[in-house]
């Protein structure tokens, strides 16, 4: 059992793939971070002038 165990955790076989699932995920979460900042602007643009477009179109009806 003690051989079982030493010869584990000499094991460097998963090495690069975890480096590669590390190296990975930080490029996904960079992805996510420019996207979120990217659409946040777009969606605040369109909810304003949303917004504009609603309340013009309400006092039309109240004329």
């Amino acid at each position: 059992m003690r051989h079982v165990l030493t010869k584990f955790l000499r094991n460097e076989d998963g090495g690069i793939t975890v480096d590669w699932v590390v190296l990975t995920a930080a490029v996904v979460g960079l992805q996510v971070a420019v996207l979120v900042a990217v659409i946040r602007d777009s969606l605040t643009s369109l909810s304003e002038s949303s917004a504009d477009t609603i309340t013009e179109y309400g006092e039309y009806l109240n004329n």
